[in-house]
């Protein structure tokens, strides 16, 4: 008689803490607020109050519908009387792993923990699948955005969507005169409202943002929370002689002072253009290579 047979089980997956297979971390979030809030015997209204939150507000979190930025959990967490950390695991017996992420959570400084929340909301919502299905590619001028951007939505068989050029279009002038009428804050409020059209418009697309976008936090973050975001990024020596072989001599009127500029921007811009999800250097790489390069790396990080 033939050995019963046993079919080989699967090996654990790890999900983050609370999170079922379909990776809804504003549910499982918004469970451990109403798990701590009913635990501590107090009302929405109470923890509102305490927490300076619309009772709405609250609502919507423990439903699972709301975004939340960290500041407003953490006033959340103080409210409860709990650690913020404590809102994203289960209150019963957990296995090592969830409580080694416990502790790391509550070892990070604020400013971290503010970029981990954000990119836990971002990478395991029920809106990632949709995420991936737009590119956004960021950086400084020069970098081979549009290029790249180009042949990558013609490849994909998307819209290829150049974000300052859509600018341009909606509001009938080139860039330097709407800089030159609404200064740099009025700009970056036609910036975000044309964001906002273009991903309303297109659930499939490649888009090449301005360098200048990661300016303003607001429309940033909707950016990377509604597009995968590649930063495409070159060496400042690169980014001036390509701008140049565009055409564009002004940089050249006064050389050294225009790389010392644009070095000092590099430098500053670098920790927001770092929360893209991937980093393609073009460094020293002609057009096909880096086109190469951009297809690997998005197919390596996209299946």
């Amino acid at each position: 008689m033939a050995p019963p047979t046993t079919t080989p089980s699967k090996a654990p997956t790890l999900h983050p803490p609370g999170m079922s297979e379909n990776g809804d971390f504003l549910t499982a979030l918004g469970r451990r607020v109403r798990e701590w809030r009913n635990r501590r015997g107090l009302t929405r209204k109470q923890v509102s109050e305490q927490a300076d939150v619309s009772e709405r507000h609250l609502a919507q979190l423990e439903a699972g519908e709301g975004n939340i930025s960290v500041v407003l959990l953490e006033r959340i967490a103080g409210a409860l009387d709990v650690p913020i950390a404590s809102l994203f695991l289960p209150q019963t017996d957990e296995p090592a792993e969830k409580r080694l992420i416990q502790r790391f959570l509550e070892r990070l400084p604020r400013h971290r923990l503010e970029d981990v929340v954000f990119r836990l909301m971002r990478d395991f919502s029920h809106e990632e699948k949709k995420r991936r299905m737009r590119i956004a590619l960021i950086g400084m001028r020069g970098a081979g955005k549009s290029t790249l951007g180009a042949r990558l939505a013609a490849e994909t068989n998307k819209r290829f969507v150049e974000l300052d050029s859509e600018i341009e279009r909606d509001t009938g002038m080139p860039l330097g005169e709407i800089f030159s009428l609404y200064g740099q804050a009025g700009f970056r409020a036609i910036e975000k409202r044309t964001l906002e059209k273009v991903l309303k418009e297109n659930e499939r697309a490649v888009i090449s943002a301005g360098g200048g976008i990661v300016s303003e936090k607001e429309t940033f973050d909707r950016l990377l929370s509604r597009c995968y975001t590649v930063w495409i990024k070159a060496r400042p020596e690169e980014h001036m002689s390509r701008v140049v072989a565009q055409g564009d001599f002004r940089p050249m009127a006064a050389n050294d002072q225009a790389m010392e500029d644009l070095r000092r921007i590099l430098e500053a811009r670098e920790p927001r253009y770092r929360k893209a999800d991937v980093v393609l250097d073009t460094s020293g790489a002609s057009v096909e290579e880096s086109f190469a390069k951009l297809k690997t790396t998005l197919e390596a990080h996209l299946q």
